[in-house]
């Protein structure tokens, strides 16, 4: 399985703090990831994707780009579609996980109940069960940057696939129709790799054809159930 596909069996989340204490403080990362989550129920963007090597004393780090569109809706339906250099989709039907690879031909599908815990999308279109996304990660408001909020999410489970992953969101505003905005997430992998991914021309609450996370398997493609 390629990179990108690897870095994204991962999954960020939130925590939610009562009300009448975030009233106290500034808005931060974790209540702009909380407002997002509840007042998103839609979505689409174009997204750029690096994949960094870790740096290492004998060698450059290594850069891959990728670009795609990304579209969600929710409970539990999204699709990332790759477009360059290479075709590749990730489809979610709220049940099942279609990956594709277009220059194999072969797709993998997974059953999306056991990847909880796993995939970013998969938190971006949850129903927002906060208490079932803190059990599975430490999550933590970091400083501001790059004219974002930021949220670092650290999975309980040390022993997986992900060290962290952070999300980059642009705070509620009547340009944006007061919804946080999904500006970046970053992955960081047990091998020290990172994945970037940066979001444009981001679109909330919009309408989506039910087709869009409707995967069908094109004709010859080899399908792997592991």
């Amino acid at each position: 399985m390629k990179v990108k596909f690897q870095i994204l069996w991962a999954l960020f989340a939130w925590f939610g703090l009562a009300s009448w204490v975030l009233a106290q403080v500034p808005p931060d990362g974790l209540e702009s990831l909380r407002q997002f989550l509840q007042l998103s129920n839609s979505g689409r963007a174009q997204f750029t994707q690096v994949v960094s090597s870790p740096a290492r004393a004998d060698q450059a780090p290594r850069r891959k780009t990728s670009t795609g569109t990304f579209e969600f809706q929710k409970p539990q339906q999204f699709r990332f579609a790759y477009q360059k250099p290479f075709l590749q989709t990730m489809v979610s039907d709220g049940q099942s996980l279609w990956l594709y690879d277009a220059d194999l031909n072969q797709v993998t599908v997974r059953k999306q109940s056991s990847l909880l815990g796993q995939t970013p999308a998969a938190l971006i279109a949850s129903s927002g069960d906060l208490k079932a996304l803190q059990a599975e990660f430490n999550l933590k408001a970091e400083p501001e940057s790059e004219g974002l909020q930021w949220v670092k999410a650290t999975p309980k489970q040390a022993d997986g696939a992900v060290q962290f992953i952070r999300v980059g969101l642009k705070p509620a505003s009547a340009a944006n129709l007061n919804v946080p905005t999904l500006s970046a997430l970053e992955i960081v992998d047990a091998l020290g790799q990172t994945s970037r991914l940066n979001f444009t021309n981001y679109e909330v609450n919009v309408k989506l054809p039910a087709e869009t996370f409707q995967f069908k398997t094109p004709a010859g493609a080899q399908v792997i159930r592991p």
